[in-house]
């Protein structure tokens, strides 16, 4: 009965996001029209045209059709404040440079102390959260500090503001935030070095991770900065040019897109639910595609499994001749747009889901960037 209920919400979810992304061709005559949504100041309003596929409403129409929701990922209630071990810490920082400043929050996790005292250095995971959210809701969500203190990781949070996006979505459709050296790629990398100067963090062991829109945008920064982050992870995302404004993204999100072909090889994690009404499942097959355009004749090989959640989910794995996995993909089965395993205590999560913020991690230490690759592209910001 629950798996029943459960169904009937999504379904709800599905024609309220949809009728915000594209309003019905014959409306019903004598209803009173939905008021327009105010164009954001990041993204512009969209030419009206004849095509019926083309969406009509906003990025933020489509999150707060979302929030409105019976979806289990709406977020129910605010999340706790987040409770520090002894020895750890999880504060705030501003980066600024001439492409803007962005706030982030930085965990340290008590581990860090053992690491001054051997010499070794600690990887850094960059977790770039979904529309309407911030560094600590997405921290709290996806648990990913919890794993920090278990693996001895630092975890950075930049935080996408409202003067930005108004409802806190990094800007993964614009042309000008899509690249190496501008916008807020920039920011971030900025971030992500500043980090790497300042803490025991070892360089070889950089990694970039995202929900939703921050999915979006860690496939950009994999693709912008290869010589900075060592893997990519991305969470009911889209890949790399999926998009080129507000309309097209907005398309992308309903139908798929497969976007660029990739210019660098680099290691791909990806979970989406087969649910997804926010971000067609499709874009994680096109983003897997992508990743392996380097490699198409990897060894390949599919598992179906439960969680101990209860959902079922699909693992694809490509492997490299070392046997190290170099692209994964996870669909998770009756699973909306949330982070899969995540916790009640942020928003947009799926306990029931497989812990994608462990396989993340698990598939990111894998990893190491060569100091060869680190140096390709030293300076050309």
């Amino acid at each position: 009965m629950a798996t029943k209920r459960a169904g009937s919400a999504n379904a709800r979810a599905a024609k309220k996001v949809l009728q915000a992304i594209a309003p019905p061709a014959k409306p019903a005559p004598r209803k009173r029209a939905a008021p327009k949504p105010k164009p954001t100041a990041s993204a512009p309003k969209a030419r009206p045209s004849s095509a019926a596929a083309k969406p009509r409403a906003s990025l933020g129409a489509t999150v707060r059709a979302l929030k409105a929701s019976a979806m289990p990922a709406s977020p129910a209630v605010a999340p706790a404040r987040t409770v520090v071990p002894r020895g750890a810490s999880f504060r705030a920082a501003v980066y600024s440079c001439e492409d803007g400043e962005r706030a982030y929050k930085l965990y340290v996790p008590a581990r860090s102390k053992a690491a001054d005292q051997t010499g070794a250095p600690m990887p850094l995971v960059v977790m770039l959260h979904g529309c309407a959210q911030n560094p600590d809701d997405f921290a709290a969500g996806t648990r990913m500090n919890a794993l920090a203190e278990e693996f001895g990781v630092l975890v950075a949070y930049p935080e996408q503001p409202r003067g930005a996006n108004r409802n806190r979505c990094w800007n993964w459709y614009r042309r000008g935030d899509q690249g190496r050296g501008g916008g807020e790629p920039a920011l971030i990398a900025g971030i992500t070095r500043v980090i790497l100067g300042a803490h025991r963090a070892d360089p070889a062991r950089v990694y970039v991770a995202g929900l939703s829109a921050g999915g979006a945008a860690a496939a950009i920064m994999g693709a912008a900065y290869p010589d900075l982050f060592a893997a990519v992870g991305v969470h009911s995302g889209l890949a790399v040019g999926a998009a080129r404004d507000a309309a097209s993204g907005l398309l992308a999100m309903r139908h798929g897109a497969p976007g660029d072909r990739p210019s660098v090889a680099i290691p791909t994690i990806i979970f989406h639910g087969d649910s997804d009404t926010v971000v067609n499942p499709g874009n994680g097959r096109y983003l897997a595609a992508r990743a392996l355009v380097p490699f198409p004749r990897l060894r390949k090989t599919e598992k179906r499994a439960r969680s101990p959640g209860g959902r079922h989910y699909t693992r694809t794995v490509h492997r490299l001749e070392n046997g190290k996995p170099f692209v994964e993909h996870w669909v998770v089965e009756s699973a909306g747009h949330a982070w899969s395993g995540g916790s009640r205590a942020g928003s947009f999560s799926d306990p029931a889901g497989p812990d994608a913020s462990r396989e993340m991690l698990r598939f990111f230490l894998r990893h190491r960037s060569g100091s060869r690759r680190r140096a390709s592209q030293a300076g050309s910001d």
